[in-house]
């Protein structure tokens, strides 16, 4: 069935097409200046789930601050979540560090350019593998994800479901029968740049598309209808009440989340769990879980933080204690300006503001 759907597809002339486009209308983006393979993959795992305006600044400032596989590799792992912060998705910048550490030690600082050492690392998925191999080294090795499934379900014509994972694992022998051995570097970001500048989801714009002769979705006028994805499921909403605690030095408390699990290692404030503690039990709920005698202030203000699969609602309310040094490992009084040294997630940076 999947060679049935190549045949008849003029292989070659989509390839020219593709990458004359590409070629001529490539983005001057950053880590295009050179085919660094280090650079390569910071790019690659800064673009996931992240747009390309928003990730220009955050590639900038990491690769000044990091330049090389060994400046990340044995950088502080709190510098670095700090450098990462506002970009969303930690682990990812956690399991870089992991990666490019094992590449300092185990690979002389070079960036493996075989697929089962590259494979390997921390946070390579197929798809990262894929575009490291391609663009940096100029192997034939598909790298497909949303933007390229999006391309190849309206060329190809392709109705299978793209949210599930067997379907990924089709589109990546499609690309892999596509791609082009002479220049796959330009191919792989051909097929990236169309997703991300002509064959955009909602409103694409067929007449300027430089493989438009070749897509069966354009000749059959389905381009609408593709790619077929089935919906994800409902997130969960999370009710939490956020304490902002303060002492009377001014200072704040904060507290290092677990090293594993959403958010690993970040920093916040206090967050009790609103689905478990009634509001007049939070000042006693408090007590038992640090240690520490707080007094409810004012109610701040109320945020929402969306994650791919749950949402936080959160309540924010201002407290006092007399406490000046806190006992639990986790918990931390600093001042307001020494909050700025400490890496927090987007949701508690927005509650900066609205301390006491």
């Amino acid at each position: 069935m999947r060679d049935e759907i190549l045949q008849s597809f003029d292989i070659q002339g989509f390839q020219n097409n593709l990458i004359n486009w590409y070629l001529d209308n490539k983005r001057d983006l950053p880590w295009r200046k050179d085919q660094d393979p280090y650079k390569v993959w910071v790019s690659e795992i800064m673009l996931q789930q992240t747009q390309v305006d928003t990730v220009i600044p955050y590639f900038q400032r990491f690769m000044s601050k990091y330049p090389t596989v060994y400046d990340l590799a044995y950088a502080d792992p709190q510098d670095v979540l700090k450098t990462w912060e506002g970009l969303g998705y930690y682990s990812r910048a956690r399991n870089l560090q992991n990666a490019v550490r094992e590449v300092a030690e185990t690979y002389n600082g070079k960036v493996p350019d075989d697929p089962k050492q590259l494979g390997k690392l921390k946070g390579v998925g197929p798809y990262t593998k894929g575009a490291i191999l391609s663009i940096a080294f100029n192997q034939a090795h598909p790298a497909v994800d949303g933007n390229v499934m999006r391309v190849l379900a309206r060329v190809l014509e392709l109705e299978d479901d793209i949210a599930q994972p067997k379907v990924k694992k089709q589109f990546e022998h499609y690309a892999g029968a596509l791609i082009s051995h002479n220049d796959p570097s330009s191919f792989n970001q051909g097929l990236m740049e169309l997703g991300a500048l002509i064959c955009t989801p909602k409103e694409p714009l067929c007449m300027f598309c430089p493989v438009q002769e070749h897509c069966r979705a354009f000749q059959e006028g389905t381009v609408h209808d593709l790619p077929v994805k089935s919906k994800a499921k409902k997130q969960k909403k999370i009710p939490y009440t956020v304490l902002l605690v303060k002492n009377s030095h001014n200072e704040y408390l904060i507290e290092k989340r677990p090293e594993d699990g959403l958010l690993a290692n970040m920093w916040q404030f206090p967050m009790v769990p609103a689905g478990e503690v009634n509001k007049g039990e939070i000042e006693n709920w408090f007590k038992l879980e640090y240690g520490i005698n707080v007094s409810l202030s004012a109610k701040q203000t109320d945020l929402k933080h969306v994650f791919s699969h749950i949402i936080w609602q959160l309540e924010v309310f201002a407290a006092l204690t007399a406490s000046e040094k806190a006992e639990d490992e986790r918990l931390r009084f600093v001042s307001r300006e020494e909050l700025e040294d400490y890496p927090f997630p987007v949701s508690h940076q927005r509650m900066i503001p609205y301390l006491p």
